[in-house]
């Protein structure tokens, strides 16, 4: 650490912290696209096009992604526009959890990097301007070396961190195009029946008694 001055103190907090956050979102979006979750995302996708509110909110409480709370939503509430935009935003901190910390840390690694390089060439300017003789040209060089130091392992994090927060990104943007697939299969299922959209869903069987 000293080779790098004391900026790398906070660069490792910030590539622990990098490091720790990646690994709870691969967990996340692995739960979100393990073969179970894709097999009940389909049966309620077909369950909301069909008007069937019971095969939805079935599935729904076996699925505890924010699809499956989604569909729950709409299968109880109707797939109108104010149900829809509100369920959909409610899910979103779940999707883009740490995203914000981790753009900070891609923006805050390069500028510690850097103040640990200012600070390390201007231990070496002083040491040069001072009154007394320098006997050792080493001592100049470290200040160089820990400028250089400084600046590589502020841009090593910034990227270790960049890749994670680019990937986690394209995929909440993903999830919220899957969630608007929802709305839009139980729009369908709605006007298929000949409901009302600001209704909540019936099931096939309810539907047809109340038309007798």
């Amino acid at each position: 650490m000293e080779r790098g001055g004391p900026v790398m103190w906070p660069l490792l907090v910030l590539s622990i912290l990098s490091v720790t956050l990646t690994v709870e979102r691969v967990w996340f979006w692995h739960k979100m696209a393990s073969r179970g979750s894709r097999v009940r995302l389909r049966a309620m996708i077909n369950a909301l096009r069909m008007n069937d509110a019971e095969t939805v909110t079935a599935l729904a409480q076996e699925d505890d992604s924010p699809y499956g709370d989604v569909a729950a939503d709409l299968a109880c509430d109707g797939p109108s526009d104010a149900i829809a935009i509100a369920s959909v935003e409610r899910q979103r901190p779940r999707l883009e959890r740490f995203l914000n910390i981790q753009s900070t840390i891609v923006t805050a690694a390069p500028m510690l990097g850097i103040l640990g390089t200012v600070s390390g060439i201007i231990r070496s300017f002083e040491l040069l301007g001072g009154k007394d003789t320098l006997s050792d040209p080493r001592l100049v060089s470290s200040g160089i070396a820990e400028a250089l130091v400084a600046t590589a392992s502020g841009l090593v994090v910034a990227l270790v961190s960049l890749f994670p927060y680019m990937y986690f990104r394209s995929h909440s943007d993903k999830a919220i195009g899957v969630m608007e697939g929802l709305v839009a299969s139980a729009k369908l299922g709605v006007e298929r029946h000949g409901g009302d959209p600001d209704s909540s869903l019936r099931t096939p069987a309810t539907s047809s008694r109340g038309s007798q």
